[in-house]
């Protein structure tokens, strides 16, 4: 069953090849939303960026403490393009700056109105910009360019796609080939996750894991970062 889905994923992938690609990544799929409220605080009206600024980057949270050694284990060089998916408040921007320098260029995504408006304030008083630019992505797609990006970085962000196949989708033709989709997540283990990881996340890492493949992603390697305990860091190739 997996081999017909991975074939059945490929040829719809050649299928779109085979005429001028288009400039922005639309899914093939029909998908239904896997957890549809799984974003409502974030796309609320009156959105308090600030509680989530305290939330996401607070020094409680393992990603946030451990955030140089997992922009370290993306292996970026200079020069390089990636795409932040699910930026966020911005936690990653200056050490991904950093590593592409101002001949890179790093893309911070996000779904979220009130987010976007705070990273593009961020990029300008931290002077980011260049390498980092700010955009608006969609719940189905990343709305890049097709083979624009080296690197497509997901933290804590998974679990959030409502539409996963059609993101992986966009993702996979938003990478050049060769390129790497990093994904970072909580595990998800009855019995030993708190329970408000059981609640949040729909699924495990070999479910995730067995997704993204099917998506025609290649596993490579699942990498141990200092100091992540309830998270876990996986690459996977874009052949």
């Amino acid at each position: 069953m997996k081999f017909l889905a991975t074939a059945s994923f490929l040829s719809l992938l050649l299928s779109s090849c085979l005429g001028p690609p288009p400039d922005r990544l639309v899914s093939p799929f029909e998908e239904a939303s896997v957890r549809p409220d799984v974003n409502t605080s974030f796309l609320e009206a009156n959105v308090k960026v600030e509680e989530f600024i305290e939330r996401f980057e607070s020094e409680t949270r393992e990603v946030a403490v451990a955030r140089e050694a997992i922009v370290d284990a993306l292996n970026l060089r200079r020069g390089m393009e990636v795409a932040d998916v699910g930026a966020g408040t911005g936690l990653f921007l200056e050490a991904l700056s950093k590593r592409v320098g101002q001949s890179g260029r790093v893309y911070a995504l996000d779904i979220s109105p009130a987010f976007i408006d705070h990273l593009e304030e961020r990029v300008h008083r931290e002077r980011l910009d260049p390498p980092v630019q700010t955009k608006m992505s969609k719940e189905k797609t990343v709305d890049l360019v097709t083979r624009s990006i080296d690197v497509a970085f997901v933290c804590d962000t998974y679990h959030h796609f409502e539409y996963p196949k059609s993101m992986l989708w966009s993702m996979f033709r938003a990478l050049r080939p060769g390129g790497s989709l990093v994904v970072v997540d909580f595990e998800r283990i009855p019995g030993e996750s708190r329970d408000w990881i059981l609640e949040h996340m729909r699924a495990g890492k070999s479910t995730f894991r067995a997704e993204i493949e099917e998506a025609g992603f290649v596993f490579e390697e699942e990498v141990e970062i200092d100091g992540l305990f309830e998270n876990y860091f996986l690459r996977f190739r874009r052949p």
